[in-house]
């Protein structure tokens, strides 16, 4: 693992970091005040300089914690922030002073995940501990959409191929997949609800023991638009091809010691992933599909090829560089941004 850039985010626990789409030496954090229980909120714009540092471009203050953070794909200035109030805002970092440039207010309760529509652009998705998803104009107060979740919403994405199917996992352990395209009287647009936890068919006995949990994280493959991979309260990462409902999962990966907070699927390799943990480690994975599979296992067993145990509070936010192959970002509730390169990991595939 190379060597790491750091930034302090002082007096303010980090919950996510994303790198922009736009730069490579640009990224954006979402933190909260006393571990998000109490208190306020500030987004940091982070640009990393010629000379080896990191600077900040601009701040942005909410009155509540902010629990996640999305550039905008439309302009390269703008990014929205999920906030503990369930409000999202939209603030502009060519713009003085630091207001946001829309508010979005309809969640009961708090925001805790944002994404935006990589495919047309025009729209972001936020999810909420109300038990919804809501998909948002960057242009309009008001949303276009609920989509009903019924618990616990902690994570919502949009297929990174499809800009019509929308996925979301929640606190009662299912991973649920919707498509725009189908009527709305049939579901609200539910095509299909898989069970994180449930057995995979010709379960081994030495397979973990399974049992329903919150699911706190998930990500769609940018190789394969049918492949997404969850992370939640059990420690376990799982892959799953959404075609197949009734399959359980096609990966396991096994090696954190609590809660997995965040996964993320490499840009560039179809088979790497990355995950941060409540154990504050962030693990690189591979889900195995590059080795040939063992017939006598349902389930491919996924190879951790490296650890990167830094942080020394929560791990809860990780992402990958778009342009350079194998930069990382992680963040975690000890104050820290760390930059580093994983590159070294993967050459243990």
């Amino acid at each position: 693992m190379a060597a790491m850039l750091e930034f302090r985010t002082q007096g303010f626990n980090s919950y996510a970091v994303k790198y922009s789409p736009y730069y490579d030496n640009k990224i954006a954090v979402a933190t909260a005040a006393n571990f998000g229980i109490v208190g306020n909120g500030r987004a940091f714009v982070l640009n990393l300089t010629n000379q080896g540092t990191v600077e900040v471009e601009k701040t942005f203050d909410t009155n509540d914690a902010q629990y996640d953070v999305a550039w905008s794909e439309i302009n390269e200035r703008q990014l929205v922030v999920a906030c503990g109030d369930g409000s999202v805002k939209l603030y502009d970092a060519g713009l003085e002073p630091g207001f946001p440039v829309m508010n979005f207010h309809e969640h009961k309760r708090e925001t805790f995940s944002v994404a935006w529509n990589p495919v047309t652009k025009d729209t972001f998705a936020s999810s909420s501990w109300d038990g919804t998803v809501k998909i948002w104009s960057p242009t309009r107060t008001e949303s276009i959409m609920t989509l009903p979740i019924g618990s616990c919403a902690y994570s919502a994405s949009f297929c990174p191929s499809n800009p019509a199917i929308i996925s979301a996992v929640a606190s009662d352990s299912q991973l649920r997949i919707f498509d725009l395209r189908t009527p709305v009287s049939a579901k609200y647009h539910l095509t299909a609800s898989i069970p994180v936890h449930a057995s995979p068919p010709g379960l081994p006995g030495h397979f973990p023991s399974l049992g329903p949990s919150e699911v706190l994280t998930h990500d769609w493959n940018k190789y394969n638009q049918s492949l997404v991979a969850t992370g939640g309260v059990d420690k376990l990462v799982r892959t799953f091809d959404v075609r197949n409902s009734n399959g359980g999962p096609v990966s396991l990966l096994e090696g954190h010691g609590y809660a997995v907070r965040r996964v993320a699927w490499s840009p560039h390799e179809s088979d790497v992933l990355i995950s941060a943990s409540y154990d504050m480690s962030v693990r690189v994975w591979t889900d195995g599909t590059r080795y040939q599979p063992d017939p006598t296992m349902p389930v491919l067993r996924g190879k951790q090829l490296g650890v990167m145990n830094r942080h020394t509070e929560f791990s809860t936010g990780v992402d990958w560089c778009l342009f350079g192959q194998g930069w990382v970002a992680s963040v975690g509730w000890d104050e820290r941004v760390l930059l580093w390169d994983a590159s070294p990991f993967l050459r243990n595939r």
